[in-house]
Formats: structure tokens, sequence, C-alpha cells
């Protein structure tokens, strides 16, 4: 049985100015997976904001599943190129953030790029809020960038590490 372990790529946290993306440039292809750790919050005046995933400067081809409860009531949809949310700035619980992990398995192969997202926050409200998404680029290029972005910008601290996973 193969041990997986994971290598840190790079790792973004965003200044006191706030950023309209994240970027991660030159991904290296000699992993097996990738996996994204955050921790975000936005400068919105809304509840949740939502986050974008850009593949290759890449728009298009892309579809998403997710399921998300918020405490009281579940919903679920599909969306183009959903990766989770955080909570915004305003009606949002003060210096929370969210926690989300995107998962990309075979991310230099050349087949369709899959990933899984897994998000989870708290706001003002409601006591929780979660959500799990399922996605889908329906392109066969190897995945050499990786652009994070949201309708408002992430706030100062919020982070975004990225490791590549080998199962060697």
């Amino acid at each position: 049985m193969a041990n997986p372990t994971m290598t840190l790529i790079a790792s973004v946290t965003v200044g006191s100015g706030g950023a309209a993306t994240i970027d991660f440039t030159s991904i290296p292809s000699t992993y097996t997976d990738l996996c994204l750790l955050t921790s975000f919050r936005s400068n919105r005046a809304n509840n949740v904001d939502d986050i974008y995933i850009t593949l290759n400067g890449s728009t298009s081809s892309f579809s998403n599943k997710y399921l998300q409860g918020n405490g009281s009531s579940a919903s679920s949809g599909s969306v183009a190129r959903y990766y989770g949310s955080c909570p915004a700035a305003s009606g949002s619980t003060t210096s929370t953030f969210s926690n989300d992990l995107l998962y990309m398995p075979n991310y230099a192969g050349s087949a369709y790029k899959s990933f899984s997202g897994d998000t989870v926050m708290e706001y003002n409200g409601n006591p929780a809020y979660a959500a799990l998404n399922a996605g889908l680029w329906s392109n066969t290029a190897a995945i050499t960038s990786l652009s994070l972005s949201m309708t408002g910008s992430f706030v100062q601290y919020s982070t975004a590490t990225l490791y590549g996973i080998s199962n060697t």
C-alpha cells in the first residue's frame, strides 16, 4: 500500500489592502493530486460570499453540484466554477473566517479534471453553515495554474495553502 505525502507548493496570506484574487502559478506536474486548504473572509456587505475557481486561465467548461445547509434549512443545486463560500464582513460574526478544502485528483493527467470541496463557517444569521460540492472541469490539459475569486474581495489574513500529494 502506498504512503501518500503532502508537500507544500505555495501559501498566500492576504495583506492589509485585501485582494481581488489569489493566484497559484507554475504548479508542477510532479504530484498525483492537489489539495488546497483555505481560510477566507470577504469584504462584501452580505452574509455569505461565494468563491470561484479558474484553472489555467479558463472560466469555461465547468460544472458543479452542491449540497448546503445553514442550521435551519438545506438546499442543493448546480452552478459553474463554484468552489466554496465564506463569511462576508457585514452580517457575519466578527473576525470569523471559513475553513475550506478543495481536493483535485489526477490534476496532471489527460482526463477531465474533477474536484471536490468542503466548506464550513458561521455567521450571525444562523449558528453554522456547511457545504459540500463536486465539480468537473471538462478539459484534458494538466493544471498548471489556479486562481480564486469572489464577488467581493478577500480581506486581510485570508489564507490559501496549496499542497501536492504524492502517492508513493
